[in-house]
């Protein structure tokens, strides 16, 4: 799908950046592996709070405009204290809003197809 080219994607991170979320800074578009050699992104973030990988990509049906985050397993065990989980909520809530706003940014680019 044409919305998932890293320039496209660029542009919407970009843009909800300048929504002013608090932890968007955090937020780069990188090359996803196309199966057809496509130009295709997908969006990473190095949390503060937890040092979990993950990424936020399109769901996998051909044409889907749902985003998902998708975190990768861990070998050790991550305690946090209070304080620290307080910060993960907001960088989740900030992951969340940032699906929600890249479906419905989806949508929009569908509907004008």
């Amino acid at each position: 799908m044409p919305f998932r080219t890293m320039a496209t994607l660029q542009t919407w991170v970009d843009d909800f950046r300048a929504m002013g979320y608090y932890h968007a800074e955090i937020l780069r578009v990188i090359p996803q592996d196309g199966d057809d050699g496509s130009d295709t992104g997908l969006i990473a973030a190095q949390l503060r709070s937890v040092s979990t990988t993950f990424f936020i990509s399109p769901g996998p049906e051909q044409g889907s405009t749902e985003w998902a985050v998708t975190f990768e397993p861990r070998e050790d065990a991550a305690p946090l204290p209070a304080g620290r989980v307080m910060a993960l909520s907001g960088e989740l809530a900030t992951l969340s809003a940032l699906c929600s706003f890249l479906q419905a940014r989806s949508e929009a680019f569908v509907a004008r197809s």
